[in-house]
């Protein structure tokens, strides 16, 4: 089977490869329609690793995917072939202390799509348990639902942060992750959101957003600006989700009393948090790693409107040109946002 195979940093291939292909009592067969490209990807295409996770052998990339049942176990009532769906791409032990707690993300056993040394999902077809495949509502698209994955990570965050109706959030960065986080704050509750970013080009996105207050901070200062807006009084949640460590030094100053950090990006190395400014104002810390139970969540919000995705979908390549999307996303052309493969035939 064709695939998307990363060989080696910043070496790429379309090439047969020899997938899994039995599909078992409780699982799916899927033909992939969309894969989109995640930052994990191309952190894995430039750099070879991250943190722990280095690609040691070829390694078929893609985690964010919709697709077609094609093939059903004999155990699966609730899919069936021809049905459009949209893939979890983790896959926790069932008897995990973790997935038993309801926390099956935190798995430490999970078998993650383009995680090494597991295959992502930039083939022809996939095989996949049922259990993590969710059937697309008929008004979303493939490329909606190969987004529903980005999306999920944000609407963890807003949970976690326990978002009530008329909250002011702050959303730090921009990007993809950003993006899908400022708009599950407002789905959560929120009146106002102030996001920020260095990047003008990915602000403009939520230009026509009454709702969205964009800032500059290559510009303007971000406390500033959140001390204008609220009174002095700060955020009602902060979220996190640039990466970027030097961001830490000022935020908890962003944060009212009361409130919630939720930390979304990693930073690629340790950094430094002001303790004592964070009791001062009993600010409740919240992190988040991937999502659970979040998917169904996702579709619902993008089905009925409330969340609207396409504007975010920045381009498409078909999968025979799949190594020049890499090498656009990677590239980082400020107005990109996702870039998605199609899968042809």
């Amino acid at each position: 089977m064709q695939a998307l195979v990363l060989e080696a940093t910043r070496e790429l291939k379309l090439r047969e490869i020899d997938l899994p292909q039995q599909v078992g009592p409780q699982d799916v067969r899927i033909r992939i329609h969309t894969v989109g490209i995640c930052g994990s990807d191309l952190h894995y295409y430039t750099h070879g690793s991250i943190g722990p996770f280095k690609v040691e052998a070829p390694m078929v990339l893609g985690h964010e995917a919709s697709g077609t049942v094609a093939e059903v176990g004999a155990e699966v009532t609730h899919l069936k072939v021809g049905d459009r769906v949209c893939m979890e791409p983790g896959i926790p032990r069932l008897d995990s202390p973790a997935t038993l707690r309801g926390l099956y993300n935190l798995d430490p056993s999970v078998r993650f799509w383009a995680t090494p040394p597991i295959h992502g999902c930039l083939t022809g077809s996939v095989v996949h348990p049922a259990a993590f495949t969710y059937r697309l509502p008929d008004n979303v698209s493939f490329a909606e639902g190969a987004i529903v994955e980005p999306l999920s990570i944000g609407l963890q965050a807003a949970t976690k942060a326990r978002m009530k109706p008329g909250d002011t959030a702050v959303v730090i960065g921009a990007g993809t992750i950003g993006a899908m986080t400022a708009l599950a704050a407002l789905a959560g509750g929120a009146a106002r959101v102030i996001l920020a970013d260095v990047v003008a080009e990915k602000l403009a996105h939520f230009a026509g957003n009454r709702a969205v207050t964009t800032v500059d901070v290559s510009q303007h200062s971000l406390v500033d600006v959140v001390r204008q807006l609220t009174g002095d009084w700060g955020a009602d949640v902060v979220f996190e989700a640039s990466g970027h460590g030097g961001v830490y030094q000022s935020l908890m100053d962003l944060v009212c009393p009361g409130g919630c950090a939720v930390l979304v990006g990693m930073p690629p190395e340790p950094v430094a948090l002001d303790v004592v400014a964070m009791q001062t104002k009993e600010v409740r810390l919240e992190s988040v790693f991937r999502y659970a139970n979040i998917f169904p969540r996702a579709l619902a919000l993008i089905s009925s409107g409330m969340i609207d995705v396409k504007p975010f979908i920045s381009r498409k390549f078909p999968f025979s040109q799949s190594i020049r999307a890499f090498e656009e996303a990677a590239s980082g052309r400020p107005q990109d946002v996702k870039i998605q493969i199609e899968m042809e035939g």
